[in-house]
């Protein structure tokens, strides 16, 4: 007969699995990708680094586990804010913008995690999640591109290109300042306005 694991033993190794994988978010977001490895996560995790093994293969399997639960993360982040905006502010537009500022500030706030998921070197399945986390911020501001073209208040566009556009934008923009760590005050606002003359907003 095979041996079924019971709900108990399945729930504690849900809950090291959870555990291994946000000591690994603590590394990343202090050392970067190339600062980390499966003996710090284990480490960090208070675990043998044969326990890790047992959960992932190798470094590129748990980090890519990692960069799918943080980009997510931050998408549903901007996206949520760009749906309060368009909400409070009664305009498709602010919807866009609000979803800019929101991914900008929260990139900054933790610049070590942000340049790993942006542009620091990866092992190749990590950077098939960072095409995807690309892909879904872009699917994700072309929703409100669209909105905002059907509502009259931007000229007409293919919205997934311009989204595109923007989040190639944002990723160059941001480089820099977070490889140095310090965050320039007027980038926010020069994004946003960037933004706007990329959607052609009169405003």
């Amino acid at each position: 007969m095979a041996y079924r694991r019971t709900p108990a033993v399945q729930e504690r190794l849900d809950a090291l699995r959870t555990t291994l994988i946000d000591s690994a978010i603590g590394l990343i977001a202090r050392h970067g990708y190339g600062g980390c490895s499966i003996s710090a996560v284990a480490a960090e995790a208070g675990v043998g680094t044969g326990t890790v093994y047992r959960h992932f293969a190798n470094k590129g399997e748990l980090f890519a586990e990692v960069f799918r639960i943080v980009c997510s993360r931050e998408v549903s982040a901007a996206v949520e804010s760009g749906n309060c905006a368009r909400t409070a502010e009664g305009d498709r537009v602010s919807a866009v913008t609000a979803s800019v500022r929101t991914f900008a500030e929260r990139a900054l706030r933790a610049p070590t995690l942000a340049y790993a998921l942006l542009v620091e070197p990866v092992d190749p399945q990590v950077d098939t999640e960072r095409l995807l986390f690309r892909e879904s911020f872009r699917d994700a501001l072309a929703v409100a591109i669209a909105a905002a073209v059907e509502a009259g208040e931007i000229p007409e566009q293919d919205a997934s290109v311009t989204a595109a556009c923007l989040v190639g934008a944002i990723g160059e923009a941001l480089v820099l300042p977070l490889a140095r760590g310090a965050a320039d005050a007027a980038i926010i606002p020069a994004l946003l306005t960037f933004t706007l003359r990329s959607l052609g907003s009169p405003t």
